[in-house]
């Protein structure tokens, strides 16, 4: 007996071509939104300030353009932009260093240990964690002077050291992914604490402490409102307070102030570049560790 196949209704072809279309329209938006603004990031510092309005925003200036972009942006203020990046580096990683040594330990405790207090430091953990930075600049820069820190590397690397997010990663690594099953044997064996966490949870968590050291100085390196309020001198500044510098210095944005001055659109565009440069790399060779991370607590 043979049997008939009915064509696929009509109706199932057409809301397939609709998805389709709609997929399409969205990705183009994120193209248009997304992707081509960083294209032409890419590209103007090979173009000078006149070609990046006259020519196609698209198109490819010259080499010899980047290498007058970069000689100006180097002269800037005695190599200035180096200085910022070196301060970015110190207040980043001197930051990192204190998030691993401090969330680390503090997100194995609230998991894993039973004290008086535990669930409402978590509370507290939560709730400072969701609140918007900009809501803590004036407390931390009211403590910050009371203690004579301000315009001091401590008066950044300090507040960046705390990590609420980090604490929390942690905690929900420890809490889901740790087998109970091995703490207890360890504690059987006559294992402290302190040799439990060391020897045995801190080397199965590498992967959410490379999570955790990741969004703290990609974090650290972006943050620009406090150390904008607590730095004075733009010796100390990091890059990104220091971009805010370089941007008053452009003729196009401040005629008054960058009058006379070398420092264009394509100057501007190859020091934003630079100031990102760091975190990619520091992201392409840590995209194992970070996908790792992620999944970690996945599963049990």
């Amino acid at each position: 007996m043979t049997t008939v196949h009915s064509p696929a209704p009509r109706s199932g072809r057409a809301s397939r071509t609709a998805t389709a279309l709609v997929v399409t329209l969205v990705l183009a938006l994120l193209l248009v939104f997304f992707i081509l603004p960083v294209i032409w990031l890419l590209l103007a510092p090979t173009k000078t300030a006149g070609e990046l309005i006259s020519d196609a925003p698209l198109s490819f200036g010259s080499f010899h353009n980047l290498a007058a972009a970069w000689d100006h942006l180097i002269s800037f203020q005695g190599a200035a932009i180096l200085v910022w990046l070196k301060n970015s580096a110190v207040y980043s990683v001197g930051s990192l260093a204190i998030t691993i040594l401090t969330s680390i330990p503090a997100g194995y405790a609230l998991a894993l240990t039973r004290f008086r207090g535990r669930k409402l430091l978590l509370m507290i953990t939560l709730t400072v964690m969701i609140m918007p930075s900009a809501a803590l600049v004036l407390p931390i820069f009211l403590e910050l002077n009371l203690f004579h820190l301000i315009g001091t590397a401590w008066s950044v690397i300090l507040p960046f050291s705390f990590f609420p997010f980090g604490v929390y990663l942690v905690y929900i690594y420890f809490a889901t992914s740790l087998p109970r099953s091995i703490l207890s044997a360890a504690r059987l064996d006559g294992a402290s604490e302190w040799q439990i966490f060391l020897k045995i949870a801190l080397p199965l968590a590498r992967p959410v402490v490379a999570l955790v050291a990741f969004f703290s100085f990609v974090g650290n390196w972006n943050n620009f409102f406090l150390p904008y309020l607590v730095l004075p001198s733009s010796d100390a500044f990091p890059v990104q307070v220091g971009l805010n510098q370089l941007l008053t210095s452009t003729p196009s944005f401040n005629p008054v102030a960058g009058a006379g001055l070398n420092i264009t659109s394509p100057e501007l565009a190859l020091a934003i570049l630079i100031s990102i440069l760091p975190v990619l790399v520091v992201f392409l060779f840590s995209q194992r560790a970070l996908v790792s991370g992620m999944l970690a607590g996945s599963t049990k």
